[in-house]
């Protein structure tokens, strides 16, 4: 089945910068989409950002809108999300979901939905304080 890793987080200072990482593999990497969610403590988990692995179109929530750029890299199966302008409350678990087909990148109400199917990674911490 599909793999999912993140890396690049760590602690940050306000203000500061991070680049995420989601590497897939597995024996098919045929998938619709990659999207970013991330969830704080005591808090409901959160969509980021996402694209598609299909037409290129991306999506970036209002929260973060204007601060974080979503990328991905084909040559080695890679998505990234480049965080600038960090914020506290940016803090959190950072997760990558691969959409295994249809539509993906589904946005309700403002809101970007997961689904059952999808595969996720093991998430990234992410800390902004001083």
């Amino acid at each position: 089945q599909l793999q999912l890793v993140e890396s690049g987080g760590g602690l940050v200072q306000p203000g500061g910068s991070l680049r995420l990482s989601c590497a897939a593999s597995g024996i098919s990497l045929d998938y619709s989409g990659i999207g970013w969610f991330r969830q704080a403590p005591g808090k409901e988990r959160e969509g980021v950002s996402c694209i598609s692995t299909r037409d290129g179109r991306a999506w970036i929530g209002d929260s973060v809108k204007g601060r974080f750029t979503i990328s991905r890299d084909n040559a080695d199966n890679t998505v990234y999300l480049q965080m600038n302008s960090l914020k506290p409350e940016d803090t959190g678990v950072y997760y990558c979901t691969a959409y295994p087909y249809g539509s993906p990148c589904t946005v309700l109400n403002g809101r970007l939905l997961e689904f059952e199917h999808n595969y996720w990674g093991q998430g990234t911490q992410v800390t902004v304080s001083s």
